[in-house]
């Protein structure tokens, strides 16, 4: 099987994972009682720290478009593997939103329109997509500094330094955004649960966040130490010696 299948694939387990721990989450908590915030939050988060752990050494642990959106405008990776990886997130996405509604009860599932991400009471769509940006910043942010830093002191521990950032963004941002953070974690439940309102939310917010996170850490710390990597090699391959924990 080519490397890049592979990645693909870990790609697609990591976001279904993602999906169907959170979507089912809420699914879970609404059938006893309110949402738990504090629960929603914890599963999401640990969905992702343990799948970063577990599959980070082969994908990157992506698993979310946004993230290979920064990945892709600072070089560190090449379009053609962004590409299948996004294929891969968005088709990992519908299929956990899909066995969420088809293996739990429907009237569950139902009155939380399966999971899919909401402006909460008072928020407007600019305000939506400004949260949403804020939110992921902070998520792209950690991953670069912990994942793709070579010199992160947190590196073999930066599943849960990100599973935290989403921990802690839904605590803040789910009764107002859902803080989704990641367009497959909103396209897979619109998608299954027919449910598109505001949807544009979910995907420029996202994005807007993941690239100048993504742009700002690269300028500010990693370029400086690979030109500084470069001039000590005398114009050598300063990517390659840094060892950064790049994907395709």
């Amino acid at each position: 099987m080519p490397d890049s299948l592979r990645n693909a694939v870990a790609e697609a387990v990591g976001t279904f994972t993602l999906i169907f721990i959170g979507v089912g989450s809420i699914v879970a908590s609404k059938g006893i009682h309110d949402p738990s915030l504090i629960g929603v939050a914890m599963a999401h988060g640990l969905a992702i720290a343990v799948m970063v752990s577990a599959l980070g050494h082969i994908s990157g642990g992506h698993f979310n478009p946004a993230v290979t959106l920064g990945f892709l405008v600072t070089r560190r990776i090449k379009p053609p593997m962004a590409m299948l990886y996004w294929v891969a997130q968005f088709a990992g996405a519908a299929l956990g939103a899909l066995l969420v509604r088809d293996l739990l009860p429907r009237a569950s599932t139902e009155a939380v329109n399966l999971g899919v991400p909401a402006l909460g009471m008072g928020v407007n769509s600019a305000a939506g997509i400004g949260l949403e940006a804020i939110f992921t910043f902070f998520l792209v942010w950690v991953v670069f500094a912990t994942a793709v830093d070579p010199r992160g002191a947190f590196k073999s521990i930066a599943g849960l330094a990100i599973g935290l950032t989403i921990t802690l963004d839904i605590l803040f941002g789910g009764p107002f955004t859902g803080a989704a953070m990641n367009p497959a974690r909103a396209f897979g439940p619109q998608l299954v649960g027919h449910h598109w309102a505001n949807w544009w939310v979910w995907f420029v917010g996202p994005a807007a966040g993941a690239v100048v996170a993504a742009v700002s850490y690269h300028l500010l710390y990693l370029r400086p130490h690979e030109r500084a990597l470069e001039r000590a090699l005398g114009g050598g391959d300063a990517d390659e010696l840094a060892g950064e924990a790049v994907s395709g």
